[in-house]
């Protein structure tokens, strides 16, 4: 059964028509030029439609515990972006609704049951930034609204207003931030800020024929030395495909609403799609 799904996923993602997804066939700049012009170009012509945060299917389990069938799982992620102008907005900027689902899938029980669904709609304002034909990054004001749509004991949700950054130290070494106002409306998760924090931070590098990347993410949570940690690690199999190997490694809480209580130390495997020039990864 599991097998069947991934392949499937694969399947589907492969053969989607370029122009409707824009960043799954090459990632390769084109035109030839910087990445300056490549990211200018990318803004004026790129579909409306494209991917926002990674896209992965991963499979793991826990590294704290002895693994079973109750604390290994699926876990996977949806994230698309849809910019809503053409043209770009005063000072140069742009405007695009976001939405990103995770999900926690425990394919090891019997009738695969999901675990959690977590739902992440939001607005984004970007402004790009730009030193004669180096593309230096960005800045993004976003406000966005987190929840797991069920009802009753088990509803969990929150708002935020959040303003991240991206900056291309070289064009293989990133570093990124986000900080955040947290508004946290679910009655049964009151404490959730505790837990999520009010910022975090990361960088990514990669190799210089882009195969490797490897990232680290921190986002701060109650306690001095509180943190919850995120290290991935992909392979990209060809320079003309988006499809990459991937790891990830989670240790922390709040990875996803339902127990967001609960610490966890989890690796899983599997594959992944990746925007084309920077994939936010909170």
């Amino acid at each position: 059964m599991i097998p069947v799904l991934i392949i499937t996923f694969v399947f589907v993602i492969i053969m989607a028509p370029p122009r409707c997804f824009g960043q799954l066939i090459s990632v390769e700049p084109s035109g030839g030029g910087s990445m300056a012009d490549s990211m200018r170009r990318e803004l004026k012509t790129a579909p409306y439609f494209s991917f926002y945060k990674d896209n992965y299917f991963i499979v793991g389990t826990s590294l704290s515990e002895t693994p079973t069938k109750h604390n290994s799982d699926a876990k996977f992620q949806v994230s698309v972006a849809f910019r809503l102008t053409n043209a770009s907005l005063p000072w140069d900027t742009y405007l695009s609704l976001i939405y990103t689902q995770v999900a926690f899938w425990n394919v090891f029980e019997d009738s695969f049951p999901m675990h959690d669904i977590n739902f992440n709609p939001g607005i984004a304002w970007t402004k790009p930034y730009y030193y004669g034909d180096r593309y230096l990054g960005s800045t993004s004001l976003i406000i966005e609204h987190e929840s797991n749509g069920r009802d009753g004991d088990a509803s969990r949700s929150w708002n935020r207003i959040s303003l991240s950054g991206n900056l291309y130290v070289t064009e293989r070494v990133r570093v990124f931030g986000k900080i955040w106002i947290p508004i946290v409306d679910g009655r049964n998760n009151r404490d959730l800020a505790e837990y999520k924090g009010i910022f975090c931070l990361g960088t990514e590098i990669q190799t210089a024929n882009k195969k490797l990347t490897v990232g680290f993410t921190i986002e701060k949570r109650k306690g001095f030395r509180q943190f919850n940690t995120i290290a991935e690690i992909s392979w990209r199999i060809h320079k003309k495909t988006n499809l990459s190997l991937f790891a990830q490694f989670y240790n922390g809480c709040a990875e996803g609403l339902i127990d967001y209580e609960c610490h966890n130390t989890m690796f899983r495997v599997g594959i992944v799609f990746k925007p084309k020039f920077f994939s936010p990864r909170i």
